[in-house]
């Protein structure tokens, strides 16, 4: 069924590239989410439809959780690939660094089409479709469909879905527009489980993310204001939970759930001397302009970025940071703090 969406000039420039190039190279960040995935695979779907070969590459190993995806299992690392790509189409990365090793592949002078949502995209392709109305990449994936006349099948619908529901939070987190539920609610009417996919992506816990979870939160922290709280992960706490990478994510949710909060952080000891900070914030402070400023990014109310240095060090200066942006910030009315 196709929906009535208002799609910029920057759509038609995607969907003629979808149909002039073949043999693409299709990309996503490292360490990928349900968006990333979603939308890529989401649109290798399309472009098998209209009959293009696809290669699909990236840094990282596929969580878990994802696998159910169709076409998850055809990803490879970038090791694993011969040559580069002339034709390349980048999913949900804001800027080029973040394709990793998976930037090498492409070729001098490539065709890129840059697919994202995030405001601190840097349009690093040849052609962008660089939409910030949307609260998703698969919202912009589907919209290219719809430009390409195309109907979605049940393995591009799933797809979709996954990335809707992952990156508004169960449709609960205030990008959650009246457009997002037009599409998901015409992605059901392809077949889409929402009770499977939410459960698997969403619900379901491992043993050791639930003792990762009971270790990071005796770290909980708060400053005096009451505004904001953060965790710790050490590479320790990991360890001892028999944890990995993917068991991490969704932590910085629970400083920034308390009453009263405006932003939470999550700090988690990566490489040796390195951090990673995510941040998400509920009413008013741009957290995508502080990532930014410590050489990440993301969006307003969620982003996060690699800062070098020890925890506390790294701590420091970032709570310093977002004091200074809390102070500068008015209270929302729904804003409670004990």
């Amino acid at each position: 069924m196709s929906l009535n969406l208002k799609l910029k000039p920057e759509y038609k420039t995607a969907a003629d590239f979808f149909h002039k190039h073949d043999n693409l190279l299709l990309l996503v960040h490292e360490k990928p989410d349900g968006d990333a995935l979603g939308s890529v695979l989401g649109a290798a779907k399309l472009l098998q439809q209209l009959g293009k070969t696809v290669t699909l590459v990236n840094d990282d190993p596929i969580p878990d959780k994802f696998m159910f995806l169709p076409l998850a299992d055809r990803f490879q690392l970038p090791e694993q690939v011969e040559g580069t790509f002339h034709n390349v189409i980048s999913f949900d990365c804001g800027d080029r660094k973040r394709l990793g090793r998976s930037g090498g592949l492409v070729a001098e002078g490539a065709n890129l089409l840059n697919v994202d949502h995030h405001v601190t995209n840097d349009h690093f392709g040849t052609e962008n479709l660089v939409d910030l109305d949307a609260a998703a990449t698969c919202q912009i994936v589907f919209k290219i469909a719809q430009q390409l006349g195309m109907e979605l099948d049940l393995d591009t619908a799933t797809c979709l879905y996954t990335g809707l529901v992952t990156d508004t939070g169960g449709f609960r987190y205030s990008n959650t527009t009246e457009e997002v539920l037009l599409i998901a609610a015409n992605l059901l009417t392809v077949g889409v489980s929402p009770y499977n996919i939410v459960d698997r992506v969403m619900e379901t816990m491992t043993w050791p993310q639930v003792l990762l979870i009971r270790s990071t939160l005796d770290t909980l922290g708060r400053d005096e204001s009451g505004r904001i709280a953060w965790v710790t992960i050490t590479r320790e706490m990991l360890e001892t939970a028999g944890g990995c990478d993917e068991d991490v994510e969704g932590l910085v949710n629970y400083p920034r759930n308390v009453e009263g909060v405006e932003v939470g952080i999550s700090f988690r000891e990566g490489l040796p001397g390195k951090v990673k900070v995510s941040f998400r914030s509920k009413y008013v402070v741009d957290v995508g302009a502080i990532a930014l400023e410590f050489g990440g990014g993301g969006h307003a109310r969620a982003a996060g970025c690699t800062v070098d240095g020890d925890v506390e060090a790294v701590k420091a200066r970032v709570l310093t940071r977002v004091q200074e942006a809390v102070a500068g910030a008015p209270v929302h009315p729904e804003a409670t703090a004990e």
